[in-house]
């Protein structure tokens, strides 16, 4: 079976609106422990655009603007890249609400279908193995970027994986890696940095995991196929929030529901609701199943859900319904500023998030 999956850099143009949307929902949390969240951004060149709302009983500390430009330049859109944060001119239409937020936060405000997959095992942090390839070799290239051979490169860029899977066995097949860089370097060097990263974090992986049996010498590489990228970002893109939801979620061979993620407070049902589904079908794998996948159906104003479907092969246990009302779930997940980092593509690969480990685990808070 031939398997495919891709992610982006931090660097992305919809991944800089993804790392802002949830900058501002966590300085929303740093202002409420209840608020309320619900914004959207769009960039090309050198505009920005906010629109949505937000309701806390105090005042941000600090303007959306600013945000913005600080999440620029935590990604590294700074000088000498061809994108400098600062440069930014945001256009913000966000309504902002100073009034008891819970209005909004204490029940089902909208409808949605939420899916959560878990399969495999903690190796591969329960997801699709190529998707788990996905997120690992490119989060090794991100960090390069930051402060290791490649560093100064990117920040934008993609990496796609094609593997053939067998019973037990992942052979990759191909590594496709496009990156930004300074005009500084020669091609041919980047394209040494980049392979001595592929290389160094495979092997780890071969080390970890023997399903992984392809050499990297078999692998066949591409790598920046289209000559050298230079003006990445906002420069080469334009930029949304909540359009790499299949790299947020489980990859191209797992549904994905409806509703984004970032940009909205833990409380949005679409999100609550796909952070619920994943931690249900973790735990019915944990507990017999090969894989998982719970969906769930929530309405309006019905804080229980109308549905949970659960499709799994072997058997693994099944939480009761009132473990998914909106009431248990949001308390259950609460924000805060561990939000902010969400934006990257971390939802279901963090193993220190509530619902990306054991159900047991999972710590109950009152109010």
């Amino acid at each position: 079976m031939i398997r495919m999956s891709e992610v982006v850099l931090p660097g992305h143009p919809d991944k800089f609106c993804d790392q802002v949307a949830d900058a501002i929902v966590a300085e929303c949390y740093q202002a409420d422990p209840r608020a309320y969240c619900q914004v959207e951004m769009s960039v090309w060149s050198d505009q920005v655009f906010l629109t949505g709302g937000i309701v806390t009983r105090k005042p941000l500390r600090y303007a959306l603007a600013d945000i913005v430009r600080a999440t620029g330049r935590r990604i590294g859109y700074a000088a000498p890249n061809a994108i400098v944060a600062d440069r930014y001119q945001v256009h913000d239409s966000v309504c902002q609400r100073r009034e008891d937020p819970r209005t909004w936060t204490d029940h089902v405000n909208d409808q949605c279908i939420s899916i959560g997959w878990a399969g495999y095992d903690a190796k591969v942090a329960w997801l699709p193995p190529e998707h788990y390839l996905a997120h690992r070799l490119g989060t090794a290239l991100a960090q390069s970027c930051r402060n290791g051979r490649l560093t100064g490169q990117g920040p934008d860029g993609k990496l796609l994986v094609r593997i053939r899977e067998s019973t037990d066995q992942w052979q990759v097949e191909q590594l496709l890696v496009t990156i930004q860089q300074l005009p500084e370097i020669a091609l041919l060097e980047l394209t040494a940095r980049i392979v001595d990263d592929l290389l160094e974090t495979y092997a780890q992986l071969l080390i970890k995991d023997r399903r992984w049996t392809a050499t990297f010498d078999d692998i066949e590489l591409l790598i920046n196929p289209n000559g050298m990228l230079l003006n990445g970002g906002s420069d080469g893109d334009n930029g949304q929030t909540g359009r790499k939801l299949v790299v947020d979620y489980y990859g191209p061979r797992v549904a994905i529901g409806g509703g984004a993620l970032s940009g909205k407070d833990l409380s949005h049902i679409d999100r609550a609701g796909a952070y619920a589904a994943r931690h249900a079908a973790l735990h019915a794998t944990q507990t017999g199943a090969g894989t998982c996948q719970v969906t769930i159906a929530y309405a309006p104003n019905r804080d229980g859900p109308l549905d949970v479907v659960y499709e799994m092969d072997r058997r693994g246990e099944r939480l009761p319904s009132t473990w998914f009302t909106h009431s248990a779930v949001r308390q259950r997940y609460r924000g805060g500023p561990f939000v902010a980092a969400l934006g990257t593509g971390r939802h279901f690969t963090d193993s220190a998030l509530a619902w990306n480990h054991s159900v047991s685990d999972t710590p109950t808070r009152s109010e």
